[in-house]
């Protein structure tokens, strides 16, 4: 069969999608397309059943469709409901599912710097209470850490993420400035908001001088591939990972989902990497 897949997004000329998953259709040995498609807010809903009458197989969800397309699918994966955002659906005969794959993701990568029983035992710090945040803050949290705590500009918006997931550990917050101030205190502290990518990349989520040298730091942006968040704790002495593992690793996850293949997430970080003007070390 020839496999129908695409990502919609407004904007989304810049996704670097297609890229990883024709290669990854390639390297499979299957027959397939992936496809970018740009559509107005407002036209979603038909959107969607254009994609239900081309008998498109499955295609990722991007900004500002991850909420917005719920009510236009037959079901939701238990993350998904938890989470109330979608960037995967997969058509399974006449019915379309909503899967979320960015938290999981995410914790895909994390892997690669931590394994899971340092994960079990870390205090965690996420930046941020958007659609990231969320996925992200489910999946961890089914690694049962030491201690999960949200904090956001809009000290509201990180209550409400923590009061609105249900998880086998619940997180607290802190704000902003308590945040920086105890620092210190983490292992692991993610930036899930969009600040320091391009074309504002001096800008900074919060003051990380407080860092533990042992700590992590990750962000999900990966363009630029190292933020002034990661570059400062780069120089203050703390292990970074940037956001091209969490794109690849939720790309395979959906792709896997799509047609059964587990795709080679190793080669396609590097060739994101190199497309975006880094080097491979």
């Amino acid at each position: 069969m020839a496999y129908l897949l695409g990502v919609i997004g407004n904007p989304i000329s810049q996704s670097k999608s297609p890229l990883m998953h024709n290669k990854w259709l390639a390297e499979e040995g299957l027959d397939g397309y992936y496809q970018a498609f740009a559509i107005e807010l407002e036209k979603l809903e038909e959107a969607i059943v254009g994609m239900r009458a081309l008998g498109i197989d499955g295609w990722n969800v991007t900004i500002p469709f991850k909420e917005a397309i719920m009510p236009f699918l037959d079901e939701l994966d238990p993350a998904a409901k938890a989470i109330g955002a979608v960037n995967t659906v997969v058509r399974n005969g006449d019915k379309l599912i909503g899967r979320n794959t960015d938290g999981l993701g995410f914790v895909h990568s994390l892997l690669e710097k931590r394994s899971a029983d340092q994960l079990n035992q870390a205090s965690v710090l996420i930046i941020g209470a958007g659609g990231a945040a969320k996925g992200i803050y489910y999946a961890l949290a089914q690694y049962h850490p030491e201690k999960i705590v949200v904090t956001n500009r809009t000290q509201q918006r990180a209550e409400a993420l923590v009061c609105s997931i249900s998880v086998p550990s619940p997180g607290f917050t802190l704000t902003i400035h308590e945040a920086q101030e105890r620092l210190h205190e983490f292992d692991i502290i993610i930036n899930t908001t969009s600040v320091g990518m391009i074309p504002n990349i001096k800008d900074m989520p919060l003051d990380i001088t407080n860092i533990s040298k042992n700590a992590l730091a990750a962000d999900i942006i990966y363009n630029p591939l190292e933020t002034s968040f990661l570059h400062d704790a780069r120089l203050n002495g703390a292990d970074t990972l940037n956001g091209v593992g969490m794109f690849v690793h939720q790309g395979a996850l959906a792709f896997s989902y799509w047609t059964g293949k587990h795709p080679n997430t190793e080669q396609a970080i590097k060739t994101i990497i190199q497309d975006q003007g880094g080097t491979i070390c």
